[in-house]
C-alpha cells in the first residue's frame, strides 16, 4: 500500500509539469529582436517565429527593439516576467561583448537569460566595392596605406562584432579607415 501511494505521488509529480508544458503556449509569444527590421538576425527570427507559430498553433510575434547596440531590446527582455512568453533573439555582441565595452549594462547575461538553442553560425567576410582597384587583402592594405583615412567601412553598429572586427583589421594592418555609416540607416 505504501509503495502504491509513493508511486501515485511520483506519477502526479511527473505528470504535473508535463500537463503545464502541454499547455504552453496558451497565448501569443513575443520574440524581441534587438536590431532593425530587415537585418540578418530579424530575417532569421521571423522564419523561426513563423515555424513556431505553425507548430504551436499560437501566434509568435517578432518585436524589433533596436538601439544602443542591442541594449534596449535586451534590457526589455531581462526585465520581463520569466514565463517563456517574452524571448530574446540574442547574439554575440548583446550577450558577451557589450559587458566588456560599456561601463554598465542593465542586464547580466548569465543571471537574466537561459539559453534555448543556437540558430545560426555567422562567418565574417571582407568584401570591397568591385570598382576599387584591389583583388587581394595585400592590395587593399597597400592602397589603404597609400591613402590614409580614405577607406570607408560600414558596420551594423558601434561595439558589435562587425565593428570590432574592422577595428581589429585596422590594428593588425596599420590602416586608418573611417566608419562611414550604419548598415541599416545613415548616421
Amino acid at each position: 500500500m505504501r509503495h502504491a501511494m509513493w508511486t501515485c505521488i511520483l506519477l502526479v509529480a511527473i505528470a504535473a509539469p508535463a500537463a503545464e508544458a502541454a499547455e504552453y503556449p496558451s497565448r501569443p509569444v513575443r520574440v524581441v529582436v534587438p536590431v532593425p527590421a530587415g537585418s540578418g538576425a530579424d530575417i532569421v527570427a521571423r522564419e523561426i517565429a513563423q515555424r513556431l507559430s505553425s507548430v504551436w498553433g499560437q501566434q509568435v510575434i517578432v518585436d524589433n527593439r533596436p538601439g544602443a547596440n542591442g541594449i534596449i531590446g535586451t534590457s526589455l527582455v531581462a526585465q520581463s516576467k520569466p514565463d517563456g512568453y517574452t524571448l530574446l533573439y540574442g547574439f554575440t555582441s548583446l550577450l558577451t561583448v557589450n559587458r566588456s565595452i560599456y561601463k554598465s549594462v542593465p542586464y547580466d547575461t548569465l543571471r537574466d537569460f537561459a539559453p534555448i538553442t543556437q540558430t545560426v553560425t555567422n562567418t565574417i567576410a571582407l568584401v570591397v566595392n568591385p570598382y576599387l582597384p584591389v583583388r587581394s587583402v595585400t592590395e587593399l592594405v597597400a592602397l589603404g596605406r597609400s591613402r590614409p583615412g580614405d577607406l570607408l567601412y560600414a558596420s551594423s553598429g558601434i561595439g558589435n562584432v562587425s565593428h570590432l572586427t574592422a577595428v581589429l583589421f585596422q590594428t593588425e594592418s596599420g590602416l586608418k579607415m573611417v566608419r562611414s555609416a550604419n548598415l541599416f540607416h545613415s548616421q
